[in-house]
This record gives structure tokens, C-alpha cells and sequence, in this order.
């Protein structure tokens, strides 16, 4: 099937052959025409299927007919993440070259009176985080009641972000009449509320099963049992045995993402950091530097998990495992995208296995392990806990021999001697009196009244 079976205009389907697409994606092959019809598209589709071009290319058509007027937007993209929101107006740019639209990029980042500006012209297109949007609302430079269609893109993102009460709020300022374009990779149930409540009597067009991962990607598991450096360690090795032309390390925290990247570039790689804690410009200049092919590693973290467009990434490596089930497949889709073979490897922890399992549980695929699987290596840390129990057994007879000479000394009319007090006094001497005196285990006998008291239970 081609373009041209589409049923698109003339400048559309000019603009797709300039842009060098031959012929349609399944998601942009069952979307486009039903959005075409101005009928309400659930799409569900995994990462890295075109689903950007499924809804410029309709959206375009629609916005061949009238004129923006100032501060009253024709349409709206709404995105998770403020690179996403930048690659799809770059997707505007060049899928509607044969068109004279304005477009208004609202990301946060970026100064306020730019944007002011854009909006005072009049905006065809917005796209936007739903963050700044309400900004922009809120301080009355925009009025949402002259849109015509509404696109939310990675919705199920939207959720992890908590962004669904921002979307839930936009939604009821639109008018009802609009139509809506909803797009995610997964289908958690309140994103099923969220469909439920906005979009009528939608078509449902699911191009692959949700929160499934490509067949291209060979995905590897690596048990580490030790601390995060012997997770640096491991990462490294695993790093130097692959044939890597580009890679994206994901971490959990923003925090680890900039001790990662500390690291690797102490030991030499070629590498950049991607998260949310960024200035709009640095975010930016790495990406670039990204993919223009400067640096060879990314530590990032799931900022960078879903929609960006960086085609050639030969490589994913999870640091961390993510909380989430759905966030790896996410991740792992950076790679082996359109038909290319990737690889994923993902460290794993003992703390880990409980969402091994629920990825395991979600995709459907039994680890295939580098090194040594988790119950071997477990194993072997018994000993040191018998060792400990050994010496806790020694501390509690100490404590009741302790407690025999005080009542003893009680007994005779005698105070007992302070532990501390006459090193305290002596200076110099302290020292010496503190190593001939036998090791206090705890408080010793000077345990505080009020834990001594029973405690009731209720």
C-alpha cells in the first residue's frame, strides 16, 4: 500500500514524498484514513511505529481550510516531555512544508515571551507539556474554545508523569464538538477511564498487543549481587564486550544518572547526561551531540524513554531496573527500531527480582542470563550471618555478667563506678583507662528509665 491509497491531499502527499516516506506504517495505514473521516482514533501502538506521522498528516488536511485568529489555536498536540513536544514540531516542519501554518511550540525551558508572541499572531498548531499550556491559560494569552482537533501523544506516560489530572482539566476546556486523537503504548486502567470519559464512540486501531517488544532486540539480564560501583563495574565490562556504535544507559533517579556519568567518563568513555534536573539548552545540545553521533554513551533517565527519534541506537543498558513493567519496554524500544537488531542488557539486584518478575509476567520472555543466575549467587552470603550471631550471643552474656557485679556491689553498700566519668576528667589519661576498661556493648547498665516501661499493645 502507498501514500496515495491514503485518500491525503495533494500538498500533503507532496510534502510525504519530499520527506522521503515510501509507503505507510501499519498504525499510520489503519489511522490515517478513520482520522480523515473526523471520527475519534484509539491508537495503540509500541514505541518507534510512526505514530507521529498518523496524526500530522490528517491534522494537516484539516488545517488546509481557514485561519488562526490571535490567542485562539486551531488544533493541540499534547506531549509528556518537552523533547518529545520539540520532535514533533520538527515532524510539522517538515510534513508540512507545502503548507503555510504557524506553529507554537509552549515547552517549559524556553522564555515565556517568545512564545506570548507566537500566540498574539495566531497559531494553527500547538503543541505543547500540559504544564506550560495551563500556564499560558492561566495567565489569559490563550483561550482553548476555537480548537478543532485534540492529539494526546504517550498517554500512558502522561499517567507515570501525573499529568492525567492536567489532561482531565484541558479536556473539559475544549469544545465538545472536537475531534481526538489518543495515542499510547499501553493500556492501564485509568488511561481506559480517561478514554472512557473524552473520546466518542472511538476506533480502536492496535497494531501490535500492548506492552510487547520487538522481535529484533536480543535482551540479556546480568545478576550483580553487590554494591551500585560493582553495578558501574559490571556495566563496564558488559560495555567493553559489545560492539557498540551508540548507546542509552537508563538509571531510576536523576541523581544516579549523574554518578554514572561521572564514572564513565573517569574511565574513559565517550559519554553525556539526560535528565530532567537540565536547563531546556543543555537537554537540547546533548541530544544533538547525541544524535549527531559525539558521544557514544547517554546516561539518561526515562526522560529519554519514550518518542524521542534516534533511529540508530545499537544499544540499551538498564542500569537500573525500572519500577514499572511497562518503562522496560519502553526503554529496550529506543533500540532495534525499524527493523534493525538491538541489544538490551538490564543489571539486576537482589532487591530487583520482584519487578524481574513483573516484567517477566508482561512480555512474556524467561531471562536469558549473563554470568551467573541469582539463586547461585546468593548462596553465599549465609556465612557472614552466622558469624554475627555468634558475636550477638557473646554480647548478651557480657551484658548479664555485667548486671550480676552491679547488684552485687548493690548488695555491699557500695555505689557502682560511672564507665565514663573519670575519663572524661583525666584528659590524656582517658585514653589508656579506655583500653584497659572492658568494651561497653550498647548502653551498658545505663539504660534510660522510660525503656524499661512495657508497651501496650492494642
Amino acid at each position: 500500500m502507498s501514500f496515495q491509497s491514503l485518500k491525503l491531499s495533494q500538498k500533503v502527499l507532496d510534502a510525504v514524498t519530499a520527506a522521503g516516506f515510501d509507503e505507510p506504517t501499519p498504525i499510520q495505514k489503519d489511522a490515517i484514513p478513520v482520522a480523515i473521516e473526523g471520527r475519534d482514533v484509539l491508537g495503540i501502538a509500541q514505541t518507534g511505529t510512526g505514530k507521529t506521522a498518523s496524526f500530522v498528516l490528517p491534522m494537516l488536511m484539516r488545517l488546509e481550510r481557514g485561519r488562526a485568529r490571535a490567542r485562539l489555536p486551531r488544533s493541540l498536540i499534547l506531549a509528556p516531555t518537552r523533547e518529545l513536544a520539540a520532535q514533533v514540531a520538527e515532524a510539522f516542519e517538515t510534513l508540512g512544508s507545502q503548507h503555510k501554518l504557524t506553529v507554537a511550540l509552549l515547552i517549559g525551558g524556553v522564555s515565556f515571551e517568545d512564545q506570548f508572541k507566537k500566540l498574539d499572531r495566531g497559531a494553527d498548531v500547538v503543541i505543547a507539556t500540559p504544564g506550560r499550556l495551563m500556564d499560558h491559560f492561566q495567565r489569559g494569552r490563550l483561550m482553548l474554545t476555537a480548537i478543532e482537533i485534540l492529539v494526546i501523544d504517550e498517554a500512558d506516560r502522561m499517567l507515570d508523569m501525573g499529568f492525567i489530572p492536567d489532561i482531565e482539566q484541558i479536556c473539559k476546556l475544549l469544545p465538545f464538538t472536537r475531534q481526538t486523537l489518543f495515542f499510547s503504548a499501553t493500556m492501564p486502567p485509568e488511561i481506559t477511564r480517561l478514554v472512557d470519559n473524552f473520546l466518542h464512540n472511538p476506533v480502536r486501531v492496535e497494531v501490535a498487543p500492548p506492552a510487547t517488544t520487538a522481535n529484533t532486540i536480543e535482551q540479556k539480564f546480568a545478576f550483580v549481587p553487590g554494591a551500585d560501583y560493582e553495578k558501574r563495574e559490571a556495566l563496564r565490562e558488559i560495555i567493553r564486550s559489545q560492539d557498540i556504535s551508540n548507546a542509552i544507559i537508563f538509571c531510576n533517579r536523576k541523581r544516579d544518572v549523574s554518578i554514572l556519568f561521572r564514572s564513565l567518563i573517569k574511565h574513559g568513555f565517550n559519554a553525556g547526561a539526560l535528565h530532567g534536573d537540565l536547563d531546556q539548552h543543555q537537554r537540547t545540545k546533548t541530544l544533538d551531540q547525541f544524535r549527531a553521533g559525539e558521544l557514544t554513551l547517554l546516561a539518561a533517565s526515562d526522560v529519554a524513554a519514550r518518542g524521542l527519534d534516534i533511529p540508530e541506537v545499537s544499544h540499551v543498558f538498564n542500569f537500573d531496573v525500572p519500577a514499572h513493567a511497562e518503562d522496560y519496554v519502553h526503554r529496550i524500544g529506543r533500540t532495534g527500531r525499524a527493523g534493525r537488531k538491538g541489544f538490551a542488557a538490564t543489571l539486576v539486584t537482589s532487591a530487583d527480582l520482584k519487578q524481574l518478575k513483573a516484567i517477566e509476567k508482561l512480555v512474556g520472555v524467561e531471562p536469558d542470563w549473563i554470568g551467573d543466575k541469582p539463586g547461585k549467587s546468593e548462596k553465599t552470603d549465609a556465612r557472614p550471618q552466622r558469624r554475627s550471631s555468634r558475636g550477638s550471643r557473646n554480647a548478651t552474656e557480657n551484658s548479664r555478667a555485667k548486671s550480676q557485679e552491679k547488684s552485687k556491689s548493690d548488695k555491699q553498700g557500695r555505689r557502682p563506678e560511672k564507665a565514663y566519668g573519670d575519663n572524661r576528667r583525666d584528659g590524656k589519661k582517658s585514653g589508656a583507662k579506655s583500653r584497659e576498661r572492658e568494651n561497653v556493648v550498647g548502653m551498658g547498665d545505663h539504660v534510660p528509665a522510660f525503656m524499661t516501661r512495657p508497651i501496650p499493645i492494642r
